[in-house]
């Protein structure tokens, strides 16, 4: 019988060594396939076995593997923590009572996980689902002091970029210095552009490029989040490391000098529009279809197609070769 299945027994009491064990074991053993296997070893009946996954489910403590759904799989302490106080915190009142008790009950689960982390697993971890992504990012935003810089490449129509946002406005407020570079396509909708408003009003600074490698967010120059592609089931990876860390510190600082500051009073794409004319014509000239092109400037393909028509029409080009050539010349690409 499975650990699902067992989930709607009659539940017996539960006390806190029982969660403990159960708990333990999925650490240890690397997940609870079914519930027989468990009780056995523990020497627990199947039912108060089942009722002890069922509370370790409810409190964010077991998930549901990736991979293998059948799979239940331990979650960090202080991570499950976060996955159940953000909701309260945003939600019922702020109440900080609650925080504390859930954060001292979930401690009690700290020494069973991080003993048996592999070595280096702390600085490189992976995190896999949508409010696990969010949690990371909440609570390494919880315990930012100086700053937070954002490379924010994904789809900006979605809560988790709306989420990013206001974790950006929660650290404004407590004094962090707050810097995000976006592709040049929130300049065109307005929606984007009048959340950016919010962030800029606060103190932020934001910033856009023609082309972002992918999503990250560093924390005050010490941890970063790499943000899985939108390709991808959502995943992240958490880094400590410092070579890492610092690699994407110059990267970051490299795109935050070309970038173009963005003023939120100014539709479309005017402030960056050479810059866009740079990367069409580039990328044109390298052989991209507009399909790729469009992807890679994060950008629709009907818009991506009207900024080449204009283009060749401004050049008075009739191919893409001809579009090349007279831009070259018209020193509207740097030689690469």
């Amino acid at each position: 019988m499975s650990a699902m299945t067992m989930l709607h027994s009659v539940p017996p009491p539960v006390q806190q060594e029982q969660l403990t064990a159960v708990y333990r074991h999925a650490v240890t053993q690397g997940g609870i396939p079914t519930v027989g296997p468990v009780a056995a070893e523990l020497g627990l009946a199947p039912e108060l076995v089942a009722e002890v996954i069922s509370q370790l489910l409810a409190q964010r403590l077991l998930r549901e593997d990736v991979d293998r759904p059948e799979l239940l799989v331990a979650v960090d302490p202080e991570l499950a923590g976060r996955l159940l106080v953000s909701p309260l915190e945003r939600e019922i009142y702020q109440r900080r009572e609650l925080i504390a008790q859930v954060q001292a009950q979930t401690e009690l689960f700290r020494h069973d996980y991080s003993r048996t982390d592999p070595p280096g697993s702390a600085e490189i971890s992976q995190i896999a689902g949508h409010q696990q992504v969010r949690g990371c990012l909440q609570l390494a935003g919880d315990s930012c002091q100086d700053e937070i810089l954002v490379l924010q490449a994904g789809r900006q129509d979605t809560e988790d970029f709306d989420e990013l946002l206001r974790l950006c406005e929660q650290l404004l407020e407590r004094g962090v210095s707050v810097r995000i570079v976006c592709q040049h396509r929130s300049r065109a909708d307005l929606t984007t552009r009048m959340k950016l408003k919010k962030v800029i009003d606060a103190g932020g600074e934001v910033r856009t490029a023609s082309h972002l490698p992918r999503a990250a967010v560093v924390f005050d120059r010490t941890l970063a989040v790499l943000i899985g592609a939108e390709s991808e089931p959502a995943c992240a990876s958490q880094v400590r490391d410092e070579s890492v860390v610092g690699f994407l510190l110059d990267l970051f600082g490299q795109l935050w000098d070309e970038a173009t500051p963005v003023a939120c009073a100014e539709a479309g794409y005017a402030e960056a529009a050479d810059d866009l004319q740079q990367a069409i014509v580039a990328m044109m000239a390298r052989g991209f279809t507009d399909e790729v092109l469009a992807r890679k400037l994060g950008m629709s393909l009907r818009t991506c197609r009207r900024h080449i028509a204009a283009l060749m029409r401004d050049l008075d080009a009739v191919s893409r070769f001809q579009a090349g050539v007279r831009a070259g010349q018209a020193s509207l690409v740097r030689s690469a």
